[in-house]
Order: structure tokens, then sequence, then C-alpha cells
């Protein structure tokens, strides 16, 4: 099966810093992939070289296509990127917000048709803003912007998601809600969805895949239960990280 997305000999700097070194890796249909390290590792840094919206050095295919060759259009038909920081520059609604995502998929100087209404209406609903369509963006909460923000990556339909610290302003109920919305739309869209996050209990409870920054050039790629290796989590977090299991599910507490 043609992997959704694609890296070849990836490396991704910032200042003089190497964040990440030569990394091939492919995002297959159905797939969860977190991305883990401490602060300043380079989580954010890679998910936004993936999205081709910072200059790496190596190669980048999105279905098959090298990046570098699409333009932004053609790339936001494919894939969604989901910022760590939401800004809202202009007053709008929340259903007005949300049919930004259908833009893309819009021809120049048309309107949203009947079926955009429709589809960002039902990604109101999966993140529960639904009764909220006609408000004001600037009076919803930080969370409640944030689910804004998922709704609108929803409406655009991409093959490929790209989430930075998508629980970030979340309560633990809508974080657990998310990422089984996460893992239906995976399932039954057959998209595939790379994500960074804090929690590593979460990303070993929901990931398939987990690739582990250290912060200086080196990324560890496989499944949680090997690359979440306690020892190698506290040489690179620099405390002693231990890892527990209650009822069947891993959990991981530092001290």
């Amino acid at each position: 099966m043609r992997p959704l997305l694609k890296s070849r000999r990836l490396q991704v700097r910032r200042g003089e810093r190497q964040l990440v070194s030569n990394l091939d890796f492919a995002l297959h249909p159905g797939e969860l992939v977190a991305i883990v390290g401490p602060n300043g590792a380079g989580k954010s840094s890679l998910l936004t070289a993936l999205a081709g919206l910072l200059p790496a050095e190596g190669e980048i295919f999105l279905q098959g296509s090298a990046l570098a060759g699409l333009s932004r259009r053609q790339i936001a038909r494919h894939l969604g990127f989901l910022a760590q920081d939401n800004e809202d520059p202009y007053p709008a609604t929340v259903i007005e917000t949300a049919l930004i995502g259908r833009h893309p998929h819009i021809d120049f100087w048309r309107w949203e048709s009947a079926a955009d209404h429709l589809r960002a209406r039902k990604a109101l609903r999966a993140v529960g803003l639904a009764p909220a369509a006609e408000r004001q963006v600037a009076t919803l909460s930080g969370g409640e912007r944030r689910r804004l923000a998922i709704a609108t990556l929803l409406s655009q339909a991409p093959r490929v998601y790209l989430l930075d610290e998508p629980l970030e302003a979340l309560d633990l109920a809508f974080q657990v809600k998310l990422l089984r919305l996460l893992r239906h739309l995976a399932a039954l869209g057959g998209v595939g969805v790379m994500f960074s996050l804090h929690d590593l209990s979460l990303a070993a409870r929901h990931a398939d895949r987990v690739i582990l920054l250290d912060g200086r050039g080196k990324a560890t790629l496989g499944k949680p239960d090997e690359v979440l290796d306690p020892a190698r989590l506290s040489t690179i977090y620099g405390c002693t990280i231990r890892r527990l299991e209650i009822q069947g599910m891993p959990f991981y507490l530092a001290r």
C-alpha cells in the first residue's frame, strides 16, 4: 500500500541546532503516529517541515508526489495542519470559521455549497460545538477555540492530519474523545494521523507507532512499547521515568 506521507533523509534544523537527522519515515492509511520528546526537541519543527511550511533538507512525498512540486492549494486538498497556536485575526462566527476548511476544495470566486455547509456542521457536531455555530469566535474559551480549530481541519477532510499538540487546552474528557475520534477517522476513513504531545501515557495507549526525538538529531521510531523504554526516556528527559501498568494500560511517571 502506497504511503500517504513519506520522508527520505529528512533533516530539520533550527538555527545551529540539528533537530532531526536523516529521517526515513512513511505514514500509512489507518495509522496513528505520536511524536514525543522534551521541550525544544523538535516536535513542532518536524511537523511543520512535513507540512512544507519549514525549510528542510531531504525529500518529502505526499501521496507519491514530491511536496516541493505542489502548490499550497494542492497540498491543502490532501494534508491538514493544526498549529500549536490558533489566531483569530478577523471577526467571524464559529460556522464561518469551520467553513474555511472547505476553501481548498472550492473553485476560485465560488461560494460554499450546501454540501460544504453540511460537512462543516458535521465537523462542529463531532467536537461538540454545533450549538455554538452562530456565536462569534471571540466569545469562545481557549478550549472551545482549540476544538473549533480541530473542527475546521475535519471540515477540510484531508487524507493526512498533522497535529501539533492537539490536546492543548482540552479537558480530560475531550482529550480522550479526540483521540478516539482520530482513531475512528484512521480506521474507517483511511487517513493517516501524526500528532505531537507530552503525555507519554496517552502516546503509549493510543498510537500505533511513536517517534521519540532526543533534541540532538536522533529520532527513534517504532512501536510504543519498544520506543518508550524507561531507561531511554530517563536519559533523554534527564529524570527518572518509571513505567507502570494498571488494568493492562501503560502509565509513565517521572520522579
